[in-house]
Order: structure tokens, then sequence, then C-alpha cells
């Protein structure tokens, strides 16, 4: 038996021993312990896949002299690939009383073999079929996390758990570019080693997720959406009694989802304002640009963005507990195009990159699992990874857009015109959010 397995059996006797008035010892808990194992994985997962993150554009650019467009059209498969596979992810996740950690062991896995093909593949095609696949599997992978996530904690405290699993992760998007930049000036073949190093931490992380994620996912005490969500969600129930009650989870169940206000109202805003964010590879290439940084310091500029995530998520997630999670989401927004404006302008202080970064980590830390802890409150338990993989999945589409828009605008227009139009279209997008959006705010 798993570790995680054997985990999970004791934490339900522990459960089941526990007078009528007493609070089981994991209901005691700031945060679930499926949020820190998942937390862990996705650490040194983020480790591995940030190494390659933070080489590649230096890579594909100055090594193999892609154009921007062409990097723009990689760089959109990179980010918005996983969009075609998600609500695949999602809805086998769902099928069967929740293949939660199958699905997301077989994301990890997929993206782990990808490392070492990178190795292999010198061209554009055969480089972007290798990310196109590593994509494949962080479309699998992230729904089912993310719904393992929310299904471990109770309502109030979401935004915590995605705070403190955005921060775990973070941690390893920090880590990843300093192992990419001591790989990159220790050794004659860096590039080559780095992908090397990466597929050997990119295994680690599946077994960590295989032998200390618990199989199964034990609902939160208490409703698990608002009375105002579209379906009745379970509260705790075995799931031969909640299978009588709910039809099995198909995928036209979770795309009916949109008939419901306030879920479709999060889709289509989450829709309109990826459509108008620029990617962080553009981001970083926009300053080494501006600012003139030599490519050996390049694979440090992800450091800037992950620091202020990393100190901001949890910050972040507790505050969207208070106040509402789409208020703090749309602030990140505001964040961001404050980054732009700081690109846009004549500044070139010594300041500059560190603002720049630290809006653009405060951007994430209000966006990424605010967004989800949003959701989670609309969705219910049976479509929970279907129904956060349709919101993931337009986000997704519409970045994978943008990342071949803004290639094209900057190969015509140059990069200020192209930034500048991108920064219009975000303050568009976000006015129409704050008039439109939903405010969700967690169930005290």
């Amino acid at each position: 038996m798993y570790v995680a397995d054997s985990r999970a059996t004791r934490a339900g006797s522990a459960e089941r021993a526990a007078g009528p008035g007493e609070e089981p010892a994991r209901r005691r808990v700031a945060v679930a312990p499926t949020v820190l194992a998942l937390g862990t994985v996705s650490l040194i997962t983020d480790v591995s896949s940030e190494m390659v993150t933070a080489v590649l554009p230096l890579y594909l650019v100055a090594g193999l002299g892609l154009s921007p467009l062409g990097f723009g059209l990689l760089d959109g498969v990179y980010n918005g690939f996983s969009a075609l596979v998600r609500l695949v992810g999602g809805h086998f996740a769902d099928r069967g009383g929740g293949r939660h950690k199958l699905v997301a062991v077989f994301g990890y896995g997929i993206s782990a073999l990808c490392k070492p093909l990178l190795l292999m593949v010198h061209t554009l095609t055969p480089i972007g079929l290798v990310l196109a696949a590593d994509r494949t599997g962080k479309g699998l992978r992230t729904a089912p996390r993310d719904a393992m996530i929310s299904l471990s904690s109770p309502p109030e405290t979401r935004g915590r758990a995605f705070g403190v699993h955005r921060a775990m992760d973070t941690a390893g998007a920090l880590l990843g570019p300093f192992a990419a930049f001591l790989i990159l000036r220790a050794t004659v073949d860096g590039y080559d080693a780095v992908f090397t190093v990466s597929f050997c931490v990119a295994v680690a992380g599946v077994l960590v997720l295989v032998l200390f994620v618990p199989s199964t996912t034990s609902a939160p005490s208490g409703p698990l959406a608002p009375s105002t969500a579209p379906v009745p969600s379970g509260t705790g129930a075995p799931h031969a009694a909640r299978s009588a009650e709910h039809p099995r989870p198909t995928l036209r169940a979770a795309l009916a989802l949109l008939r419901h206000r306030r879920i479709r109202r999060i889709a289509v805003c989450a829709l309109l304002l990826g459509l108008a964010t620029v990617s962080d590879s553009f981001v970083y290439l926009l300053l080494q640009h501006r600012l003139g940084v030599p490519d050996r310091w390049f694979a440090l500029m992800p450091v800037g963005t992950a620091a202020a995530f990393l100190l901001l998520a949890l910050p972040l997630g507790r505050l969207a507990d208070r106040v509402g999670a789409w208020q703090v989401f749309l602030a990140g927004h505001v964040a961001l195009l404050g980054a732009y404006g700081l690109l846009l302008s004549s500044w070139h202080g010594a300041a500059l990159p560190y603002a720049v970064l630290v809006l653009h980590g405060a951007f994430y830390a209000a966006t990424d699992g605010v967004l989800m802890a949003a959701a989670s409150q609309s969705v219910p338990e049976e479509l929970r990874s279907s129904g956060l993989a349709l919101i993931q999945t337009g986000q997704a589409f519409a970045r994978f857009a943008c990342s071949l828009a803004f290639g094209a605008a900057w190969t015509a227009w140059g990069d200020r015109t192209a930034l500048l139009a991108a920064a219009v279209a975000l303050a568009v997008c976000a006015a129409f959010s704050l008039r439109t959006g939903p405010t969700v705010k967690v169930p005290a």
C-alpha cells in the first residue's frame, strides 16, 4: 500500500473515532495535508519546468535564430496548447467517483518525459511538437490538482489553501531559474545540461505525487457551494449515496455549467482578460530589450516574478477569503497594467526591472489561485474538475491567441506599439469585468 493511501486510511479512522461533539484532527489544521503534499509536488515540478522556461526564450531566439513571430507561435503553443486537453482531463478525473490523482500522475508523467526530448530536436516543427506534448501533460493535471485542493478545503479557507499551494509552487519557480543560471555558468553545453537535470527533477516530483498524495480526497464539512450555486453539491456523504442522487459526470454536463449566470460571467471575464495578458517570456524579452541585459543574466529575470509571487500568494489568498475573490482577481490585473505602463514609460532607472517584476509577480499572486477559489464556490463537487477546467480552457485559449497576436504585432509594428495595444486592451477588458463580473465572496 502506498504511503499516501496509508495516511488517508489513518485519517479516516481518526475521524470515525471522534465523538459526536468533537472535531477530527484534520479539521483543526489551517491547511489540509493533501494541499501540503500537492504543494510539494508542484514545488519540485516547477523547479524542473522553470529551469526550461528560464532559458527557452534565449535558446530559441538567440540560439536557434527564431523571429519574434516564430517565437510567438512556439510561446503560444507552450502556454495555450494545454487548453485542448483540460476539459478531457477534468472529465476523466470526475468520472468513476473522482480519479483526480490518476489523471494528475499521467499528466505529470507526460511532462517529465518531454524534458529529455528537447535534447534531440533543433528545428521549429519538432520543438513545437515537444512543447505541445509537455503542455498536454500540464493540461491533464491542472484541473484535477486544483479540484483536489478545493475538495480537501472548506469554503471559508479555500483562498488560503490555494494561496499556500501557489506559494509552494512558486518557491519552485524561484529555484528553477537559479538552477538554470548556475548550470549555464558551470557547463560547456549549458542548454543540454539544463534539460537533463530538469528531467531528473521532474521524475522526483512524479514519485512524490504517487507516494504521498491520497488517492481519494475527503469533502470538507458544511456546504461546498453557496445556495445560489447551479447544482447542489455533496456534504461529505459516501460516494454511493451521491451517485444515486446525481447523474454520472459527462462533458455535456460540464459545458451545461455555462448556462448558469455566475459561472458564465467568470468564464467570459477570464477569457477576455487573458486576451490582453502578454506572456512572461515576452515581458522578459521586453525588459532585456529596454535595458540591454547580458544573455547570461537573462535566466534570472523570472526570479523577480517568482519572489513577488511567493511573498504575496498567501496574503492575497487570505484577503480573497475576507473581501471577495473577484475583487482581488481584478486588482491583480491592475498590477499587470502598471507593469505595462512602466515598460512603456521613458524611465530607465536601476529600479525599473525590480518594479516591473514585483508588479508581474503581484499579478500572478492575485489571479492564479484566486480565480480557482472564486470558481470553486459555484461549481458542484461532482463536476469540480470539469468545471474548473472549463474556465481554465477559455483562459488558456485566450493567452494562446495573445501570444500569437503579440508576436505578430511586435514583428510588424515594433515592441512598444505592440505593448501599448496590449495595455489598452487590458484596460478595456478590466473595466468591462468590473462592471459585469460576479461578486464572488467566500461564505463565512
